[in-house]
């Protein structure tokens, strides 16, 4: 009896956040005897992604190689549409999946409506409600979500979400996000931090990265923060920089000075789930931060005035701060001072999935497909 041939499913991803939360679904698919796995990079982040992919030991098929300097955003979306397009037309495949909601995301979903091809979006359904906020994000999820085939929920929120935007049922799976996958297959190692931190002290774990902090909120962030190491010397606080110049140049302007402040460069997947562990709370505004820090029972104090991460928000685990100078001192010093406060946030909880949401996904494929 002849077996059938394999389906080609392309997998896409463009920034680190995208690598960490795409690897274990990857090297999932990549045990499956019935897929054959493609994998485009488009290097919307270059450095940061290459350093994860190695971390994971994931190879790219194709390489676009998409960033220059000072690109716009119209500049970045119009030449991933052409690229990513290219890339379908040649390897034909019969699905294509992509995490998130960075501009990589919405082109490719945008190519594959085009082109007639099955489009996965994992980590489906994540909404504020504001479409300025935070941008382009919020724009580029609602978007993917009118043009994506299957849409993997990572929580029950996420999936009313979609229900609330006429998104039909049968189209929408929760599985839990992909990053407590990662989180699970990283954290379970220890690997020696790279940076001379004196670890008898508490240490205070900071990243900042997002478009809509640029400017003034990310001056009054590093002010903050400043602030803050300056008034507890008995605190080390680690700040592993983003290499966008919006953020690198203030940081260093502002921050370089500082005997306990370490700016560093940005870490490697496997050593920032350490700093994470070694972390007494952490101060951030990434999304992946605030799924997996709770996993780890760290507190995050939240640099953003909304979030589309709820949960973590009601257990209690994450608090938003936003970017005012007095609200993140104020409260990282609670944090620092105040024993009952720090146990009320420091709880231990992972309201985005059990580390099993990869094989769900692939379930879905499958089912489809076989």
């Amino acid at each position: 009896m002849l077996s059938l041939p394999r389906k080609k499913i392309l997998c896409i991803i463009g920034t680190r956040p995208e690598a960490i939360k795409m690897a274990p679904l990857i090297l999932a698919l990549k045990e499956q005897e019935w897929v054959e796995v493609r994998v485009l990079a488009t290097a919307q982040h270059r450095d940061m992604l290459d350093q994860t992919l190695t971390d994971f030991s994931i190879v790219p098929d194709f390489d676009l190689n998409i960033m220059q300097p000072n690109q716009s955003l119209s500049t970045l979306t119009g030449r991933l549409l052409l690229e990513i397009d290219k890339v379908l037309l040649t390897e034909k495949p019969d699905a294509v999946l992509a995490q998130g909601d960075t501009t990589t995301v919405l082109t490719a979903s945008l190519a594959c409506f085009y082109a007639g091809i099955p489009f996965g979006h994992v980590e489906a359904g994540l909404r504020t409600g504001d479409i300025n906020s935070p941008f382009p994000e919020e724009a580029n999820r609602v978007m993917t979500g009118l043009l994506a085939h299957w849409h993997f929920a990572p929580t029950s929120s996420a999936a009313e979400n979609l229900f609330a935007e006429r998104t039909p049922t049968n189209k929408v799976f929760i599985t839990g996000n992909t990053v407590i996958d990662a989180l699970h297959y990283t954290a379970a190692r220890e690997i020696p931090l790279s940076v001379p931190l004196d670890l008898s002290k508490r240490m205070i774990l900071v990243t900042a990265h997002r478009r809509e902090n640029f400017g003034q909120p990310f001056v009054d962030i590093c002010t903050a923060i400043k602030t803050l190491a300056v008034n507890n010397s008995n605190v080390e606080v680690l700040f592993p920089v983003h290499p966008n110049p919006n953020i690198r140049d203030v940081a260093y302007k502002l921050l370089g000075d500082v005997a306990n402040l370490h700016l560093v460069n940005p870490l490697g997947y496997k050593e920032f789930v350490m700093a994470m562990k070694l972390a007494y709370f952490i101060i951030s505004d990434s999304g992946g931060v605030q799924e997996e820090a709770p996993a780890l029972g760290k507190p995050v104090l939240v640099l953003r005035e909304s979030s589309e991460r709820p949960e973590a928000i009601s257990a209690g685990c994450s608090r938003l701060v936003g970017t005012n100078i007095k609200v993140i001192v104020r409260e990282a010093e609670k944090l620092l001072n105040n024993p009952d406060e720090y146990k009320k946030m420091a709880i231990g909880v992972s309201p985005y999935g059990d580390g099993k949401a990869s094989s769900r996904i692939i379930g879905v494929l499958r089912e489809h497909f076989c």
